[in-house]
């Protein structure tokens, strides 16, 4: 069944009024816009009834879709909001935060929150000044603590024209954070480069036994003397922290002729410090021999001057005594010198009365000191028996008096 079907009335699906053609596509158009601007506040303008083709637009353009002017404001005001609130950043702790406005330096942040103009006015660069920072010369660090040797590097010239295999390690700190981002395009090669410049100076100027041996912490305090004028005068903005040597070597090619001359060198020390110790040994005993002898020189001297003294101040008394009492005097010195005299003899005379001859008992014999026959040692007593015996008469012969008077050797009492 068609449409237009006779007794069926008006079918058109375009919703024609009493027009059998087509629909005006340019009528749809303006009525899908008109109901899309109504949903952005604006209603599309046509004249009369929105019918036919008897409107007009102004401009052509009072039908295009559009938005309000508040509702423009607000989304430019919160453009601006978010614009704004991207300036804001947080400096942590052990860090500094330096501030560019347009690429310049404007001024340097603590830690903390703050405010800067959101780019592209201002911009923030983070510097961490805790961290304390290693640049290696001669070597390079790899992963797993492994250590790769960088000969380019390494190998540097002494003043005796010998070649050392020289690995250092420099730590160091930013101590200036705007002269760290803004005097050096890269601070840290910077300072790596001065580092083996002093170095290639300190060694130069060294030989290479020196070098080798006690050397080390004079090179390598000497290179951060020298590393740290330098990057004080070209203002780097970093602070040297310690200069450690890692190791010092002759090349590879001459190692094995290194250590044997290393083992010569030691054992020579070793005889020296061997030698040193006998020194030390010998010389104070023999300081105090010479010292002891010295002493007891003086002493005799000091008693031989002293008895000299006493001998010629006893003289000079005995002479002014002498010259009081003559006789006196000669009389004492004389009894002086026989007492002197009888007092060192050995022997003993006792005698009885004036008619009896004069006995002689050995004495000095009889009070001899006791041996003992056993082990042939001297007891220091006197031995009774040989004294009994001495005393005693023999057999067969006169006892007593009889033996003063016949046997015995006897003297006549002068």
């Amino acid at each position: 069944m068609s449409w237009n079907e006779p007794g069926r009335g008006n079918r058109d699906p375009w919703g024609g009024s009493g027009n059998q053609g087509p629909p005006d596509l340019d009528e749809v158009i303006k009525t899908v816009k008109g109901k899309f601007g109504g949903l952005f506040g604006r209603k599309g303008q046509s004249g009369g009834n929105g019918q036919g083709g008897g409107g007009s637009d102004d401009g052509g353009g009072s039908g295009m879709p559009g938005m309000s002017a508040t509702a423009i404001g607000g989304i430019i005001g919160v453009a601006v909001l978010v614009w704004l609130a991207s300036g804001i950043f947080i400096v942590d702790e052990g860090w500094r935060g330096v501030e560019k406005r347009f690429g310049a330096y404007h001024q340097t942040k603590m830690p903390g929150p703050h405010w800067r103009p959101p780019r592209p006015i201002g911009t923030v660069e983070h510097v961490n000044v805790e961290q304390v920072r290693v640049q290696e010369i001669g070597y390079m660090t790899g992963g797993g603590d492994r250590r790769q040797h960088v000969a380019r590097e390494a190998l540097m010239l002494t003043q005796d024209e010998n070649i050392v295999d020289v690995q250092l390690a420099v730590q160091y700190q930013v101590e200036d954070p705007a002269a760290y981002v803004f005097n050096f395009r890269d601070p840290d090669q910077s300072l790596k480069d001065v580092t083996e410049s002093a170095l290639r100076e300190t060694v130069g100027k060294r030989r290479m036994d020196f070098v080798l041996t006690e050397g080390r912490t004079e090179v390598a305090q000497e290179t951060r003397r020298l590393l740290s004028e330098a990057m004080e005068s070209y203002g780097t903005g970093l602070r040297v922290v310690s200069v450690d040597m890692q190791d010092v070597q002759p090349p590879e090619e001459v190692q094995g002729a290194f250590e044997d001359a290393i083992m010569a060198r030691e054992d020579e020390q070793r005889k020296i410090n061997r030698a040193n110790a006998y020194r030390n040994e010998i010389i104070p005993r023999a300081q105090g021999e010479s010292a002891r002898i010295r002493e007891e020189a003086e002493g005799y001297r000091q008693q031989a001057i002293a008895e000299a003294e006493g001998q010629s101040a006893r003289f000079l008394a005995l002479l002014q005594e002498y010259g009081q009492a003559p006789e006196v005097t000669r009389q004492r010195i004389y009894l002086d010198v026989i007492s002197e005299i009888y007092g060192r003899s050995q022997k003993v005379y006792m005698t009885g009365d004036a008619s009896d001859s004069l006995l002689y008992l050995p004495l000095d014999r009889a009070g001899a000191p006791r041996v003992d026959g056993a082990q042939g040692r001297d007891t220091g007593e006197l031995d009774p028996d040989v004294l009994d015996r001495r005393l005693r008469p023999q057999d067969g012969q006169p006892s007593g008096d009889a033996r003063s008077r016949g046997n015995l050797r006897s003297r006549e009492a002068r």
